[in-house]
């Protein structure tokens, strides 16, 4: 889609404080003389001039999309956005899709009953096609004189794809607590967009890329996340992990931002490792607690095991302070050695995700996983010795992986589990902006972004293929291997085999019919299904996370017969966009 496809109304000074217009259109509802509608053909264009009249409210609107499940975390992004807008003088709503599970149509109802100056949306890129692209146009057609934002890993290394396929009105890349700011202010005059570091926005019908901001590193002197926005009794309830009882609370936070890797499958919005000050994290959680009966804090950045000493650190303030939490955390193989273990478990820790990825040295120098096989291998026996909880995850895919490779990942899995998760094996996905991405558009794999998200369909099924095999031979593959790694799981954990065998019958749809609605057997434990469905009894069928099923309260008060039938209907309808695209 090109940025010349149709002509703008509206020509805009940069060099002056003015205005310049020779007929400025209004969208669909009539009344925006700024930014058109993705429906009438115009370009969307933002005034990067001083008004002086500002008829609308000084309001941001945050949309936390559906994910079509009811365990959600507390979407850390938005927190800290809201806090950085309030303290900036501004006043913040969320609506959150995920949670109560909003209907693009009732996103439309609220939009045309209400008034804001900013809305926006953040998404990774697997979310793209099957999510964003309706809200957007649903945005559209009635954001009236507001503006429209997209940020996140699936819009910052596109910016300019984003823009053109989406016509949002801006695009925010990287950490955008400053630059959500800064384009607040110009909305209302303040400022201009050329001059904000970190965005992409329309310039009549260009599309204008401005610089990077550097990376932010002083964490500390960012406002902690406006909790109290939030629907926190549904964040803090629904997530289950590793070791939590029924009645715990649990919580997203993090310590550091970053990581010091780059695996070639990853993309991440920032370079380097920056991190927070333990005793603000302290207060932090001490506060959580307080307020909100926190009792399992889910330490979501990817590395929470650099520097060494800083575990040990870790660990003595949670005792200097009596706080006697569970939590779960992130780190890297070579980095998880006996003596981190045991301070990690001492500290409250039960649960530790790795990303092993694979047990053969070829395949993980060939994705720069920097770590050895052994690596990999030792940090699982430590485990183990120590009786911590460990997510296994592997991936297999790679232009040197073999049969032989896929089945020592299975074996490695097998003897290595502790059952806290049902643990299976997927192929990597070249997400725009990760050096594989660049790599599969070397290979002629993929075109580019446009090609990715026609293409991309489900994060477990082999969709670009950098393998010596054939499509239907991969996924006959990890189909064999996946169905091995589910009955070990649940012959040994003492699990419902009926359950096991639905499982097993998603990933042969999935695998071998292409019905890429099923999303995965990770999260697909009787327990989480059994919360998210507390006072209920109907399930909605459809694209789920992980899962494979969308997740309906009709009983429990979350919402009505008639609006899970409208989920139904917009989820058939995104299914047939998608098949058809």
């Amino acid at each position: 889609m090109n940025g010349n496809s149709a002509q703008s109304s509206a020509r805009i000074s940069l060099a002056g404080n003015s205005l310049e217009s020779d007929s400025l259109t209004g969208n669909s509802l009539g009344g925006d003389s700024l930014a058109g509608s993705s429906s009438t053909g115009i370009i969307p264009s933002i005034s990067t001039g001083i008004e002086i009249n500002h008829p609308w409210k000084k309001n941001v609107l945050l949309i936390i999309h559906d994910v079509y499940q009811d365990f959600n975390v507390f979407p850390l992004a938005y927190g800290y956005l809201a806090a950085m807008l309030q303290t900036a003088g501004y006043s913040v709503e969320v609506y959150c899709m995920d949670v109560f599970h909003y209907t693009n149509a009732q996103l439309e109802k609220k939009l045309l009953n209400s008034e804001y100056d900013l809305i926006g949306a953040g998404f990774m890129p697997a979310r793209f096609e099957e999510t964003i692209v309706g809200l957007c146009e649903s945005v559209n057609k009635y954001k009236k004189n507001a503006w429209f934002f997209l940020g996140g890993p699936g819009p910052t290394p596109i910016p300019e794809y984003m823009l053109q396929r989406t016509r949002a009105d801006l695009v925010l890349m990287g950490e955008a607590e400053h630059s959500i700011v800064e384009v607040m202010d110009a909305k209302l005059g303040k400022r201009r967009l050329s001059e904000i570091k970190g965005i992409t926005y329309w310039e009549s019908d260009q599309v204008k890329v401005n610089p990077r901001r550097p990376v932010f590193r002083d964490l500390d002197s960012l406002p902690w996340p406006a909790w109290d926005l939030f629907p926190m009794e549904s964040y803090t309830q629904s997530w289950r992990m590793a070791g939590m009882d029924s009645d715990e609370k649990t919580c997203a936070i993090i310590a550091n931002r970053g990581c010091t890797d780059t695996c070639s499958f990853c993309y991440r919005i920032e370079k380097g490792l920056r991190l927070r000050n333990l005793n603000e994290i302290i207060k932090e959680m001490k506060y959580l607690t307080a307020k909100y009966g926190i009792t399992y804090f889910h330490f979501l950045e990817e590395l929470s095991t650099f520097p060494r000493n800083r575990v040990f650190e870790f660990e003595r303030l949670l005792k200097e302070n009596n706080l006697n939490v569970k939590w779960c955390c992130n780190s890297r193989a070579p980095l998880f050695d006996e003596e981190v273990a045991l301070s990690l478990k001492k500290a409250g820790c039960l649960f530790v995700n790795i990303g092993f990825e694979s047990v053969d040295q070829t395949v993980l120098d060939e994705m720069n996983k920097r770590v050895t096989a052994e690596d990999n291998l030792k940090a699982l026996q430590v485990a183990n010795k120590v009786e911590i909880g460990m997510g296994l995850n592997f991936i297999w895919g790679f232009e040197k992986d073999t049969k032989e490779t896929l089945w020592k990942n299975v074996k490695a899995i097998k003897t290595y589990t502790r059952f806290d998760q049902v643990r299976t094996i997927r192929p990597p996905t070249p997400y725009p902006g990760s050096p594989l991405y660049y790599q599969a558009i070397e290979k002629g794999i993929i075109s580019g972004p446009d090609d990715f998200f026609k293409k991309f369909r489900n994060s477990d099924l082999i969709t670009f293929n950098f393998t010596r095999f054939s499509d239907q031979e991969c996924n006959e593959m990890l189909f064999e291997a996946n169905k091995e790694l589910v009955f070990h799981h649940f012959r040994n954990a003492g699990g419902d085999l009926e359950e096991a065998n639905q499982i097993i019958e998603g990933y042969r749809r999935l695998y071998l019919e292409g019905d890429y609605k099923f999303r995965g057997a990770r999260r697909y434990d009787k327990e989480s299904r059994q919360k998210s469905n507390l006072g209920g009894k109907k399930e909605v069928s459809g694209n789920g996370q992980d899962n494979g099923a969308v997740q309906v309260i009709v009983q429990g008060g979350k919402i009505s017969v008639d609006q899970a039938i409208q989920v139904e209907k917009a989820i058939v309808d995104q299914t047939a966009q998608m098949i058809t695209a």
